[in-house]
């Protein structure tokens, strides 16, 4: 399950926005019969109105209020919520606009807002300070912090001001947290046992097992239609990175790695990164790359996976692609030509910062904190997250235990856990520790499951003992960071791209290295380096 993977456990602040980009979603649908600004006049029986922007899946209800999360929490409350709400695929722009325009709604939720952003807007005096609402108003947020103390640093600005509430999600620790490997590797067990192929262990032996594929029909239809190596061709769950490890120090989406004497490295600029992208090469030229790699979007990468046309593709949780059943397997890490068996740690981390703020222009302070922190209490950040129980107009996530106070997850019969997901969850500033386990809420089985891939096939080849931690940059090193990272991170992927198709890597790699550098990188380094010396030594 992922929020992201694709929707799951390694959501990090900054990043959860480009997640949008990967669905065809349809055109934005205003709600509640507002502009989304902020709401003054009041409902004499008590009850609060508070208009809210937010964004959410196709998926789900045009009004959020359809939603029995939403229903239960305005009983709950006596706080009814104005919904503004648009589709992912136009929900930044509307969320910019409405800010520059000083048409500010009271909040704006699943904001997805990056560092600089949030630092920005603070600036700007387009959002406040949480701090004294935090302190006043929210008992269950603020046991949140007690227990888990490390996260009070990490959503707390440079300034000392907390600008925004956090959606944090546990499950496992360290090498074993479940955002330690984000794209993982899947391949047609079936094809493997029909061609009486066995997994492969080595990146020769891959090559040759997707040679088979392309070659000797295991689909049995008489056709040369089955598509050996697929991805999405882009940093995240669906690229085929996972392969790099076989060679050295591996790739993640940030393009940083940290070595265990506490040295940041950009990836892109390592030897091993080169003789990667060589082997990428040697499958575009044997044909076993799908045509579509470059340029395809999730639905189509869904599309052919729902099929079962691919080989080996690259996803968090092959229930979303291929669904729920035993016709692909993951793959262990392989050993590349000099042995290399790395598995390149994801700096993920179950935090997004910016989940949701609150506007200058909020006239009803007191009754937004004490709605918020509703979000922050077990069993109801159990429900955001996940979805919910009790709902007889559709399949539910969970059931309640009533005897134990407790939501059981249920079975999900087939359905893809990111679908229903997002048909009944809310998401927005919730919290999951670890500690609610066996206690507030069971584990989702796939949840389960991918932590036992971790811990059993990928944890003993994860050479790196650090990840880059989850620094909360200055705006002026933030601002330098996303001016040089636009340029430096499209250059890599474009590159990297020819690469695969050209092969003239090693011609051009001389003079890649004095562009990266042109590109900023050696001043990138610096203050990634500087962040990281700050979060882990203080």
């Amino acid at each position: 399950m992922k929020t992201t993977g694709k929707f799951g456990f390694n959501a990090k602040a900054g990043a959860l926005s480009a997640l949008a980009s990967m669905l065809l979603l349809s055109a934005c649908s205003g709600n509640g019969g507002g502009s989304g600004a902020a709401s003054e006049a009041q409902d004499p029986n008590g009850k609060v109105t508070l208009n809210f922007i937010t964004q959410s899946s196709p998926l789900a209800p045009s009004d959020p209020n359809e939603k029995l999360i939403n229903k239960r929490l305005e009983e709950k409350t006596n706080v009814h919520i104005n919904w503004k709400n648009f589709t992912r695929d136009v929900f930044v722009e509307k969320r910019n606009l409405a800010v520059a325009s000083g048409d500010l709604p009271d909040a704006i939720f699943n904001a997805d807002y990056s560092d600089y952003e949030l630092l920005k807007l603070a600036k700007d005096g387009s959002i406040i300070p949480l701090n004294d609402l935090i302190e006043q108003y929210m008992p269950n947020f603020k046991k949140v912090l007690e227990e888990a103390p490390e996260y009070k640093s990490m959503i707390t600005a440079p300034d000392g001001n907390i600008y925004s509430f956090p959606w944090i999600e546990e499950l496992g620790s360290g090498k074993e947290r479940i955002q330690s490997v984000d794209s993982m590797p899947w391949i047609n067990a079936e094809w493997l046992n029909k061609l009486g192929l066995e997994m492969p262990t080595t990146t020769e032996e891959l090559k040759q097992v997707l040679i088979a594929f392309k070659t000797k029909d295991p689909n049995g239809n008489g056709q040369a239609d089955e598509i050996p190596l697929s991805f999405i061709n882009k940093p995240g769950a669906e690229d085929l990175t996972f392969l790099f490890g076989s060679f050295g120090l591996g790739e993640n989406p940030d393009h940083a790695v940290v070595s265990n004497d506490g040295k940041v490295i950009f990836t892109a600029a390592q030897e091993d990164y080169k003789e990667a992208v060589r082997f990428i090469h040697e499958l575009y030229q044997e044909g076993l790359i799908d045509i579509e790699a470059y340029t395809q979007d999730w639905s189509t990468y869904l599309a052919k996976g729902k099929d079962h046309k691919y080989g080996l593709y690259f996803s968090w949780d092959k229930a979303n692609i291929t669904g729920a059943n035993d016709s692909y397997e993951v793959m262990p890490p392989l050993a590349g030509p000099d042995g290399e068996k790395n598995v390149a740690r994801t700096n993920g981390l179950g935090l997004a910062r910016g989940k949701m703020v609150v506007t200058s222009a909020n006239k009803n302070l007191e009754a937004t904190a004490k709605w918020v922190d509703q979000l922050y209490e077990p069993l109801q950040s159990v429900q955001n997250n996940w979805g919910t129980y009790g709902d007889t107009t559709q399949q539910n996530i969970f059931e309640y235990d009533e005897a134990n106070k407790m939501l059981k997850h249920l079975p999900l019969e087939g359905t893809a856990p990111v679908e229903l997901r997002e048909k009944t969850s809310i998401g927005g500033p919730l919290a999951i520790l670890d500690s609610y386990y066996g206690k507030y809420t069971t584990m989702p089985d796939d949840a389960k499951e991918r932590l036992d891939i971790i811990k059993n096939i990928y944890v003993p080849h994860m050479k790196a003992d650090n990840v880059m931690p989850s620094v909360f940059n200055s705006i002026e090193e933030l601002d330098r960071l996303t001016t040089i990272e636009t340029d430096l991170f499209a250059y890599v992927l474009r590159m990297r791209t020819e690469w695969y198709q050209n092969g003239k890597i090693d011609e051009q790699w001389d003079e890649y290295l004095q562009e990266l550098d042109r590109l900023g990188l050696q001043e990138w380094l610096e203050i990634k380096q500087s962040g990281y010396d700050r979060a882990t030594k203080g």
